[in-house]
């Protein structure tokens, strides 16, 4: 072995050694290029998540701190670029307007160094953005992301970034899988996810914190599976004693979201509630989601599942008219944030339907605050994942069917 202080032989030594060393890895990089393809990590941190960040605006305030790039989306022509911009952007009859400029494309792309910022309605965002100008003239943005980078601006959302770090771990977890999952089933869509309840709460960089940016990073790659498969790993808020079966819900019929028992969530403060709809307002809904009735004059549970949720319910008029629907379209008519859960009985007062419920959201997989409180008794995130999706196994992504 040559070291650099054996003279001036040693040095040319020393360099045609390294040199040898710098040639060797260089060729059998491209050789694995070649051969293997490009190299992925097992990790899935290369993993481009798209994210519905804006959907059917007007317009979007866009502010890039740094340097950045503005390019045509279909032929990548570069139609702006500098270090910094605050711009209004809007759709018009013939394309897109930034700011004062009118620009005859129907959509574009915004790159920014590593080190600069995106910023969307205040909001600001790593990974690229698409800017899209919609048939009616109005906007979608869409977030182009790595996935850990997407878990980011995540967790917050799905539970507080003061809870044990466990079940911030579990949630990264079923959050990471979820959002595969998701990618997976729409991959011939324009987006992987939208960034509400109807995917995942997603609120970009503004939404980071070290507790739960630390719970995505040490449990990094790591996933749910079933049979190999990317599993659907749904979760809620709170089941309020028994998690639902999926197969009520969706056409996924699998026995880790079968549903289990869980005395855990028992302390949240979504285990019970009270709501008071109108019966003028209740009308209203059902002839905005074109069912024909008039005066409300009783609303009968017909029946339930195994975890208690209402399975089918009737509603009649003051004619005899009678509309049956399932607890699931209920829900969606009156709102998933209006109508907590599917866990309720009814009865009317006065002018009012009054439901007493049970639980909040869905109720498929992992119980947020079951987790919780599970985590307080010393559980593991291994421990919480297993319980609430019986008999999926802990995997990481390159281990699951692509």
């Amino acid at each position: 072995m040559y070291f650099l202080g054996d003279g001036k032989a040693g040095e040319e030594g020393f360099r045609e050694t390294m040199k040898k060393i710098f040639y060797t890895v260089l060729a059998l990089t491209l050789l694995s290029s070649f051969v293997l393809g490009p190299l992925v990590w097992a990790d899935g941190s290369d993993t481009v998540m798209r994210v519905l960040i804006i959907d059917d605006k007007p317009s979007v305030f866009l502010a890039l701190k740094g340097k950045y790039k503005i390019s045509e989306i279909n032929s990548g022509r570069i139609l702006m670029e500098g270090p910094y911009l605050d711009a209004q952007i809007a759709g018009t009859k013939t394309g897109l307007r930034i700011g004062n400029k009118e620009s005859n494309v129907y959509g574009f792309k915004v790159k920014v160094l590593r080190d600069s910022n995106i910023y969307v309605d205040g909001r600001r965002f790593r990974g690229d953005i698409d800017i899209i100008r919609k048939d009616n003239l109005k906007l979608e943005v869409i977030n182009y992301i790595g996935l850990d980078d997407y878990l980011y601006g995540v967790l917050y959302h799905e539970v507080s970034h003061r809870w044990p770090l466990e079940v911030l771990k579990a949630q990264a977890i079923a959050a990471r899988t979820f959002a595969l999952y998701q990618a997976k089933q729409n991959k011939s869509q324009p987006y992987d996810l939208r960034s509400d309840i109807y995917s995942q709460v997603y609120g970009g960089r503004t939404s980071e914190k070290w507790s739960t940016t630390h719970a995505v990073d040490v449990t990094r790659g790591r996933v749910l599976a079933y049979n190999g498969d990317i599993l659907p790993a749904y979760y809620h808020a709170t089941c309020a004693g028994f998690t639902e079966d999926a197969v009520n819900l969706w056409n996924v019929d699998l026995p880790p979201l079968k549903g289990v028992s869980c005395n855990f969530c028992v302390y949240s403060p979504h285990y019970k509630w009270t709501k008071n709809i109108a019966l003028w307002d209740l009308a209203r809904k059902l002839k905005d989601a074109n069912y024909k009735i008039d005066k409300i004059a009783s609303v009968n549970i017909l029946s339930k599942n195994r975890s208690g949720r209402v399975d089918k319910l009737e509603i009649k008029d003051d004619t005899g008219v009678a509309i049956v629907l399932t607890g699931k379209d209920f829900r969606q008519m009156m709102g998933p944030n209006e109508l907590r859960s599917t866990k309720f009985d009814s009865s009317i007062k006065g002018n009012n339907l009054v439901l007493s419920g049970f639980g909040w959201g869905h109720g498929v997989g992992m119980c947020q605050w079951g987790a919780f409180e599970m985590a307080k008794q010393g559980k593991k995130a291994e421990e919480i994942l297993q319980y609430y999706y019986p008999g999926a196994e802990i995997t990481t992504i390159d281990k699951v069917k692509q």
